[in-house]
């Protein structure tokens, strides 16, 4: 009599957890890698201090960056709807997905994407379309 191996087929043991790299150095890893800088040095000649201060400015930097990064983006998104905005009323020029070009009179905004689209007669086209404004005529 043969007995059949048991195998998981679901639940926690099915497939092998992967975990994904992180592919930037945040404020996290930063001071994962500075901790561990200071657990492995040489306990007869220390990490100077003023290395120490230069790496918590590096640290400090960093962050600051991140952030001014994160209010640019926020901006320019800011931006983009504002611009949008300003076009309700005015006749503007667009490219077609067929390479045909169309003007027409812009009647309403939608914010729901992340590129703000304008309603021209029955079609709905992104911003970073719009080619060319005039004032309505």
């Amino acid at each position: 009599m043969t007995i059949d191996a048991v195998t998981a087929t679901s639940g926690m043991y099915a497939s092998t957890p992967t975990r994904a790299p992180k592919q930037s150095l945040d404020a996290e890893a930063f001071m994962s890698l500075l901790v561990a800088q200071l657990r492995s040095q040489d306990p007869s000649s220390p990490m100077d201090s003023n290395q120490m201060i230069a790496q918590t400015t590096q640290l400090a930097m960093m962050e600051k960056m991140t952030e001014l990064a994160t209010t640019s983006t926020e901006d320019f998104g800011l931006q983009m709807r504002i611009a949008a905005a300003a076009l309700v009323g005015k006749e503007v020029s667009f490219l077609r997905p067929d390479g045909t070009t169309a003007t027409g009179v812009v009647s309403s905004v939608s914010y729901t994407g992340s590129v703000p689209t304008v309603t021209v007669g029955k079609e709905t086209v992104a911003l970073d379309l719009v080619s060319s404004v005039s004032t309505a005529s």
